[in-house]
């Protein structure tokens, strides 16, 4: 369940880094048994605690941090992944770890939020 957003709709698509920041970032905190069961089990660490990282690196994101990036969990992400925001102050500490430059903040933040925020439904 890759993303299909183009970094013209989120810079994220261009960045990841929040996605290759700190093996300790990826955890679950608010997410209810029902969310959890839906990222699949071979992304999640041996704790059940968060993501499983390869490194400082969350094992779902492919591709290459400042290049071009997908969450193969963008739908079923955990609320930490919901919650940073391109621009914000844990992008820029992510952006700069990787030397990247630090973005500012986009022209409608609530409105991109709303977009890119949607809590995965059970079907």
């Amino acid at each position: 369940m890759e993303h299909s957003a183009t970094a013209e709709q989120s810079p994220c698509q261009a960045c990841g880094a929040c996605c290759a920041y700190s093996s300790n970032w990826p955890r679950f905190t608010t997410e209810d048994d029902a969310a959890l069961d839906l990222i699949p089990e071979k992304f999640v660490n041996e704790r059940l605690s968060g993501m499983r990282c390869d490194g400082d690196r969350c094992s779902a994101l492919t591709g290459k941090v400042g290049v071009a990036t997908s969450c193969g969990v963008y739908a079923v992400r955990p609320e930490v992944c919901r919650t940073c925001m391109p621009g914000d102050v844990e992008c820029g500490m992510a952006r700069k770890r990787h030397g990247l430059p630090v973005l500012g903040y986009l022209a409608n933040p609530v409105g991109w939020a709303k977009a890119h925020r949607a809590v995965p439904t059970i079907e």
